[in-house]
């Protein structure tokens, strides 16, 4: 029995993804005024409709935010010459940041208004090398546990055949941000 391949699927929701988020505010940093009062899941939401900008870092990794929920969110990536090793495969740090994205933003999605997470721990397994003939990846996260300080997550990187080229785990620390000034 064949695995399935989901590529055409994946391509597909990617440029709706992306033309909605292009088509809003594009790529950029959210104004206070504009993520005041909101949780994570609506703030990731907001997103994902263009309502909110998203991160430039995404156009300069060549990656997207495509879905998420509570407690997950899934990114994909397209991996490129740009992101080789001397050794010619896809650099271990382009395989941490799209899973650093992945676990931070399921994470993001379990924030109330007013709460935010860093990355405190990021341990990363790359289990297969990965090359630009592989054209698309997804990297899936999910929350294991979201406390008052503390929050864990964990993450597969996958291709759209189902092969596993890394796993992730994270522990973030939870906190508030102080409240705004209003004169």
């Amino acid at each position: 029995m064949t695995k399935p391949n989901h590529l055409d699927a994946w391509i597909a929701q990617e440029q709706t993804i992306r033309t909605t988020m292009d088509a809003g505010a594009g790529p950029g940093v959210a104004r206070p005024d504009q993520i005041a009062g909101k949780t994570g899941l609506e703030l990731m939401q907001a997103m994902l409709h263009g309502e909110l900008p998203y991160p430039p870092i995404a156009q300069t990794l060549d990656f997207t935010l495509v879905e998420a929920g509570h407690g997950h969110a899934v990114f994909q990536g397209t991996p490129g010459v740009a992101h080789l090793n001397p050794m010619g495969t896809v650099h271990g740090g382009w395989f941490a940041t799209l899973l650093d994205s992945a676990l931070g933003c399921a994470v993001h999605t379990r924030m109330a208004p007013g709460q935010g997470y860093t990355t405190a721990e990021l341990s990363v397994n790359i289990v297969r090398a990965l090359t630009p003939k592989v054209t698309r990846v997804r990297a899936e996260g999910k929350v294991i546990h979201c406390g008052r300080q503390l929050a864990t997550a964990e993450a597969r990187l996958f291709g759209p055949d189902g092969t596993l080229y890394a796993h992730a785990t994270t522990t973030c620390l939870v906190f508030e941000f102080p409240p705004q000034s209003t004169t």
